[in-house]
């Protein structure tokens, strides 16, 4: 195969599964299902928070941004993989790996902030009730999210653009089902120390940091639920925010894994399903979790399918 120089290859061969051939149609055949399910899924909230009122609040609109988010997440990764799967070539060019690895990473750093995010926005709904509205007014709704996809646009650009400067000295081979950074660091060569002890760095700002404010968020909100006189107040506040925790501790629980250890220290087959689990498996489960969970969201929905009917 021809180089684009000595280092850098025009093409990775992503070798996946290939040495565990019996999972490729099964995992094709999930995948095929399963991303459909995660666009219509995602574009149902995006919908219904956007067309019924009811649902114009911070919660809603934060639960927006999730939902494109993890449509964007899935789309910059599942495609790919059908491809792979469904085809004998397992490649991917070295220029849309850099891409799959900045938008990979841009949307991955922004969910993790994000999290911690609406789970403030439950702290402040549930313990501070009477100051709701003034606290998270529309103004600074817009000015926390924004600055949210600027921390997770920063984060990429500066851990994607230092992984891909790394010398692979010829490698073509990665052994993983898309470009991510520590699969990139991993098989790199020559002296990469730096950029492990970088993305541990950063990874603790990105991971740690948002995950500990959740946890506290939470705390706050568990002994604020429990003083509740109302057992229909208890109720209701517990199935909202235990849809959010669900959510949090299947991103979170798998990106934790992934990244807050060195690359070198990882193992051969943990990126790979790693990356199904937060990469696919939870922007499928996240619609049907907040749907499911919560009446507000049912409620739209149903009266979102009588206009439909009714207009026909």
């Amino acid at each position: 195969m021809p180089l684009m120089n000595e280092t850098y290859p025009i093409e990775f061969i992503l070798l996946g599964f290939s040495d565990r051939p019996w999972l490729e149609l099964p995992l094709f055949v999930i995948l095929l299902v399963t991303y459909p399910m995660a666009m219509m899924g995602n574009i149902t909230i995006i919908l219904v928070s956007r067309l019924d009122p009811r649902l114009h609040s911070p919660m809603y609109f934060f639960l927006t941004n999730l939902s494109f988010l993890d449509m964007c997440y899935t789309t910059s990764i599942v495609p790919q993989m059908l491809f792979n799967l469904g085809t004998s070539r397992k490649t991917i060019s070295y220029m849309g790996c850099a891409v799959q690895l900045y938008v990979f990473s841009i949307m991955g750093s922004t969910e993790c902030v994000l999290l911690a995010l609406m789970a403030f926005d439950r702290y402040v709904a549930i313990c501070r009730p009477l100051h709701y509205s003034l606290i998270m007014n529309q103004r600074l709704c817009i000015l926390l999210v924004s600055i949210v996809w600027l921390g997770g646009l920063t984060y990429a650009f500066l851990e994607a653009t230092l992984t891909l400067q790394l010398p692979l000295c010829g490698i073509k081979h990665l052994d993983h089902l898309l470009c991510e950074i520590p699969v990139l660091i991993k098989a790199a060569c020559g002296e990469k120390e730096a950029n492990e002890l970088i993305l541990s760095v950063v990874c603790i700002f990105m991971l740690a940091l948002p995950l500990c404010l959740v946890l506290a968020s939470y705390a706050s909100i568990g002994c604020a639920i429990l003083k509740m006189k109302s057992s229909d107040g208890r109720k209701k506040a517990f199935g909202t925010c235990s849809s959010h925790l669900i959510v949090v501790f299947l991103f979170y629980g798998p990106a934790i894994s992934m990244y807050l250890q060195p690359p070198s220290s990882i193992t051969r087959d943990q990126p790979k399903f790693m990356a199904l689990f937060y990469g696919v498996v939870t922007p499928t489960l996240n619609p049907f979790i907040y749907t499911l969970r919560n009446k507000d969201v049912k409620g739209a929905l149903g009266r979102l399918g009588r206009r439909v009917i009714s207009s026909k």
